[in-house]
């Protein structure tokens, strides 16, 4: 039986969502434009050119949007996490609380229901209409 030269295995970690993916890799674009950015001016400043104070100053700037994109990745994959829920595992006590939380509250308004009679709350008979 020949050797398979390429061989798949189940990915250890899960891949990250595509909005956090997105904004980590454009903070990692920005932060090495901005590495590069602040090695040109440190070089211009050694060989005293005139570019060197323009490059400093514009490698301030883009150090400050390089903290914005990495603090935009973070922000993002919180927002993510709270609209999309945390990974949790089936046998957490939280979600078996919940379950029976729902489970309470769906026999309580089955019984409300079966006491009314099964009308519908709010609704008034026929001879009721002339009365507002």
């Amino acid at each position: 039986m020949p050797r398979q030269l390429w061989v798949e295995e189940p990915a250890r970690k899960r891949r990250m969502p595509d909005a956090v993916r997105t904004a980590a890799v454009r903070a990692v674009l920005i932060m090495s434009l901005t590495i590069i950015q602040a090695m040109v001016a440190f070089l211009s400043t050694l060989t005293g050119s005139w570019l060197a104070f323009p490059m400093v100053l514009s490698s301030v700037a883009s150090t400050v949007v390089a903290t914005w994109a990495v603090l935009d990745v973070w922000v993002t994959r919180q927002v993510w996490n709270q609209r999309h829920g945390v990974v949790s595992e089936p046998s957490s006590t939280a979600r078996q609380m919940r379950r029976e939380r729902r489970r309470a509250q769906r026999a309580a308004r089955a019984a409300e229901r079966d006491e009314a009679g099964g009308r519908i709350r709010g609704r008034r008979s026929a001879g009721d209409l002339s009365r507002a």
